[in-house]
């Protein structure tokens, strides 16, 4: 090969392991970059819900969103706070050393694009630039609290809404409540096994996956 073919190689490539290199480096796969639309499938005690995730709302959260989801992450998952026509609320792991390894992992917000109406799913957050794992479905139209908070969806229940609606609230905030609320530590520091204990009947995600 000529001089200049291998400059071209060279060049090439490192541009590729330049781009690699940057979308690792915020937590984000070629494959969900190359995803502006996909969907998730909850399987859960109560049902199914199919979940719509379209990057042009969120890409932080979308790309985030996707990276939990083929990870296994949100396997075996409680919803912790279910309040019946407010929100359905997942994303603490029940193995207390994987929930504290991705609690420090924030991604940068997303400017919020679209409002938080019923069957939209966004992260939930405490702190600017402060989302991690944690996702609520709402079960209402939320926008006249949400949007002002700069909770950005990133995608929508398309089927299933009936099964959200459906998910037990009878433990509403005292299952950990949210972020804000500062009561979110002993789920960190038990798990599952916590929960299970002290609120038994809790809906969970058997899995979550990918879908066509």
């Amino acid at each position: 090969m000529c001089p200049v073919r291998w400059l071209l190689v060279f060049v090439c490539s490192a541009s590729l392991l330049g781009e690699r290199s940057q979308s690792s480096r915020h937590g984000r796969s070629a494959e969900s970059l190359a995803l502006q639309v996909y969907r998730v499938q909850l399987d859960t005690t109560k049902g199914r819900i199919v979940i719509e995730v379209n990057r042009e709302w969120a890409p932080q959260g979308a790309d985030r969103f996707y990276e939990l989801v083929t990870s296994g992450y949100y396997d075996d998952n409680r919803f912790f706070r279910v309040v019946a026509g407010r929100w359905a609320q997942f994303g603490i792991n029940g193995d207390p050393a994987v929930a504290k390894q991705w609690r420090g992992k924030a991604i940068p917000d997303d400017p919020r694009k679209e409002s938080n109406v019923r069957g939209t799913v966004a992260f939930a957050f405490a702190v600017p630039n402060g989302r991690t794992t944690q996702v609520y479905i709402a079960l209402n139209d939320l926008s006249s609290t949400q949007d002002a908070q700069g909770f950005a969806p990133f995608g929508r229940v398309v089927s299933g809404m009936e099964v959200a609606d459906a998910l037990n609230s009878e433990y509403g905030e005292n299952s950990g409540g949210g972020i804000r609320a500062g009561k979110q530590q002993p789920l960190f520091d038990g798990g599952n096994a916590y929960l299970d204990r002290e609120f038994p009947r809790l809906d969970r995600i058997v899995r979550a996956r990918v879908i066509p």
